[in-house]
């Protein structure tokens, strides 16, 4: 149960709301749709892929948000941040801005959006934007958005909590593009070095079996975080992981708080700990499945596991520093340890569904730290 908190007075709760309006400087314009790609196109208006989420509409739905804007029917507005150049940052908006300039046939690599599942106007499926007559093209150019712009005079830390509510609703974007997105509005240099990490070699070895569809959420770069966030905070850590991860990373970015974190010796660790696995792979035969499930005989599944990657990866940090790489004695040794601990009962019990609670956690990590120190006695 949350401790109980002493209500504020209601003149410091008045104040302190009117100190956070005046902290919010804010402007509301009016684009067209063609004003918006003609930025684009001279660079006035960025819209950054890490920044936004993958563009992830079916063609129907871009095309019936092309039929929206012909039939002038409502659309969501779109949210902008201002640049100390005085330039646009799009941070809310691309699928949006996207369908426009697929349809006109705007973004490289890509062919030109034919209308497809248009379920008001039925005869524009099948139309490409040279099939339309001019008067209807000239119309979609001179389609409006609503723009909510914040100024460069805000405050950052309001700029990162208005992303951070704008896109954390329904299905968005994964708990990680979120992020991602939000952090560098407070400071972009732990979010960089996670991503970096998660593109090491030896890392991507070991977590290669992550399906598609989690790559796509950054899955990866999550369990980079995960490492780093358990590694060095886990006695905060309660039971929800997705607000454990965001506090850690918001800890660790926002040059406020202070969060200590050696960029250089971390990354060291980082490394090591992950050629350490691959080598433990390679000894045992497991390959790139080494973070997997094992099925009764040990034979190694095709199915990656977040229990195991915490449970071998977290464990190794109690003899990382002591762990001689070139010892094939001390690597044979850990290897073992790997090799019996994925069918121990005691350390399966500690993984699966709602075993993410702190006494689980606590109990696959400590189940493969005890057994690698007294392996290397």
């Amino acid at each position: 149960m949350a401790e109980s908190q002493i209500p504020a007075s209601p003149d410091a709760l008045i104040e302190a709301i009117d100190q956070n309006i005046t902290a919010a400087r804010t402007s509301a314009f009016d684009f067209s749709f063609n004003e918006l790609a003609d930025m684009y196109e001279s660079g006035e208006l960025t819209i950054e892929p890490d920044f936004q989420r993958v563009f992830r509409w079916t063609e129907g739905a871009r095309s019936r948000f092309i039929e929206s804007l012909l039939l002038e029917l409502p659309i969501p507005p779109i949210f902008m941040i201002e640049t100390a150049d005085r330039e646009y940052e799009l941070i809310d908006g691309l699928q949006r801005i996207s369908s426009f300039l697929h349809f006109r046939g705007e973004i490289p690599g890509q062919d030109p959006l034919v209308l497809s599942e248009c379920d008001i106007v039925t005869e524009l499926n099948g139309c490409a934007y040279t099939d339309l007559p001019r008067a209807l093209q000239v119309k979609l150019k001179r389609s409006y958005v609503r723009a909510e712009i914040l100024r460069k005079e805000s405050d950052p830390r309001l700029r990162y909590y208005m992303f951070k509510r704008l896109n954390t609703g329904g299905e968005r974007l994964s708990a990680q593009e979120v992020r991602n997105a939000t952090i560098r509005l407070l400071s972009n240099k732990f979010n960089q070095f996670i991503i970096d990490l998660s593109r090491e070699p030896d890392f991507w070895h070991c977590i290669q079996s992550i399906s598609q569809g989690a790559k796509d959420r950054k899955f990866d770069q999550e369990l980079v975080l995960r490492f780093f966030a358990f590694k060095n905070a886990v006695a905060g850590y309660r039971h929800d992981v997705a607000d454990f991860l965001t506090g850690y990373m918001e800890a660790v970015s926002d040059p406020a708080s202070h969060q200590q974190f050696n960029y250089e010796v971390e990354k060291e660790n980082f490394r090591k700990t992950f050629r350490v696995i691959r080598r433990i792979g390679e000894i045992l035969d497991y390959g790139p499945k080494v973070l997997g499930t094992v099925n009764a005989s040990g034979i190694p599944r095709r199915q990656f596991s977040v229990f195991h990657f915490e449970g071998i990866a977290l464990g190794l940090q109690r003899v990382i520093e002591r762990l001689d790489e070139a010892d094939a004695v001390q690597l044979a040794a850990i290897s073992e340890v790997v090799r019996t601990g994925k069918g121990d009962r005691k350390f399966l019990d500690a993984t699966g569904g709602g075993k993410n609670d702190r006494i689980s956690l606590a109990t696959r990590i400590g189940y493969f730290a005890e057994r690698f120190e007294e392996a290397l006695i």
